[in-house]
């Protein structure tokens, strides 16, 4: 079946108001063509906010699969939901950051071995150095592997994790690779554990604090947390539609507040965004860096710099949060475990950029 795209207007125009005055309508119109002639391989729905607005929207038809399900092909429409897999840290980061200021986890520089008495017993000194800020920037130092295999194999180690008969025993009595906070290593070992430590300090299953806490306020009334033997699947498994995903980038974007209301303490937020660990520590000038369960990009690779904020998950979906620009970029995709998931929403993410200018560089259209 060819891919069908659908531009949505919303409103009964692509752009209205101040917006339309800042934003390349003709670069809008050619990245739908491009777009249509299947230039961002494998891409399904793309949501575009600028300045709280959507400027752009578009979804299409193709092959998708959940974790679990195989759904062929699928006619994308603004409302239908998404796996958007790794992107469910990111939202995992700011339930903590709610049960945070609510007064549930007061000291992020508790040992996270405390928050699970029952493995008292396999506790050692360097596990106890390990907090949950540690877990927070995946530098808990766990020896962690999702990089060498594909997650359909089962050494990869969240794999291991999801497959064992006790997940987060698991994780805690990992080998100790590196001391706690010297380096970064991805790992869905360590939101999982977070997940946990969370649904136990706030005495709420997570999916159920998700709905009411965060969810419910922002508007979003339909998501699924796909789940493991009766556990959410915190590293990976929220479905969320493309419009709702924007949301989330919104929310972050705005410093935890929606619609006048403070959500997530902007605090947290800014904590969140700062930089904890770098991912590439070969290049402290431009190399990746991280934060609570955020990705954050200089921007070097962008003319002028321009840095950003991001979640990325297997597949290629993506939500890109681009502060000085005040502009959200969300899209979903299809391409599980295929090498060339990065490129095509890599290069949409840039196309999208070059529609929506520096300030100083925008011109009435």
């Amino acid at each position: 079946m060819a891919a069908t795209w659908a531009a949505v207007l919303l409103g009964g125009s692509l752009m209205s108001g101040t917006t339309a005055a800042q934003v390349d309508r003709a670069v809008l119109a050619a990245i739908e063509a491009q777009l249509r002639g299947g230039e961002f391989f494998g891409v399904h729905s793309v949501v575009v906010l600028h300045r709280g607005e959507t400027i752009a929207e578009w979804h299409r038809a193709g092959r998708d699969s959940s974790i679990f399900v195989d759904y062929g092909e699928v006619t994308f429409t603004p409302n239908r939901l998404h796996d958007i897999r790794s992107i469910t840290k990111n939202v995992v980061g700011l339930l903590i950051g709610i049960a945070r200021g609510e007064g549930a986890l007061e000291d992020l520089d508790a040992p996270v071995v405390d928050f699970f008495p029952e493995y008292a017993a396999l506790v050692t000194a360097d596990r106890r150095r390990i907090t949950l800020r540690h877990m927070l920037t995946m530098t808990s130092g766990f020896a962690w592997d999702e990089r060498t295999y594909p997650y359909s194999d089962p050494r990869n180690s969240e794999i291991a994790m999801a497959t064992s008969d006790d997940p987060y025993r698991y994780v805690l009595t990992q080998p100790i690779a590196a001391a706690a906070g010297d380096r970064f290593t991805y790992s869905g070992g360590d939101v999982e554990v977070m997940a946990a430590v969370l649904t136990r300090a706030s005495a709420t299953p997570i999916a159920e604090f998700a709905r009411e806490k965060l969810f419910a306020p922002l508007g979003v009334e339909h998501f699924e947390w796909i789940d493991n033997r009766g556990v959410p699947m915190a590293a990976s498994g929220l479905r969320l539609a493309p419009r709702d995903l924007a949301r989330l980038g919104a929310l972050v974007l705005n410093g935890g507040n929606w619609n006048g209301r403070q959500i997530v303490p902007a605090d947290w937020i800014e904590e969140s965004i700062a930089t904890h660990a770098y991912v590439d520590p070969g290049d402290p000038e431009c190399g990746t860096r991280y934060g609570y369960f955020w990705w954050l990009g200089p921007g070097c690779e962008i003319r002028p710099r321009t840095p950003w904020i991001a979640g990325f998950g297997n597949g290629g979906q993506r939500l890109w949060i681009v502060p000085s620009r005040d502009l959200v970029v969300a899209s979903t995709a299809g391409l599980y475990d295929d090498p060339r998931q990065s490129d095509g929403p890599t290069r949409l993410f840039g196309a999208v950029l070059a529609a929506v200018p520096p300030a100083q560089d925008r011109r009435e259209k």
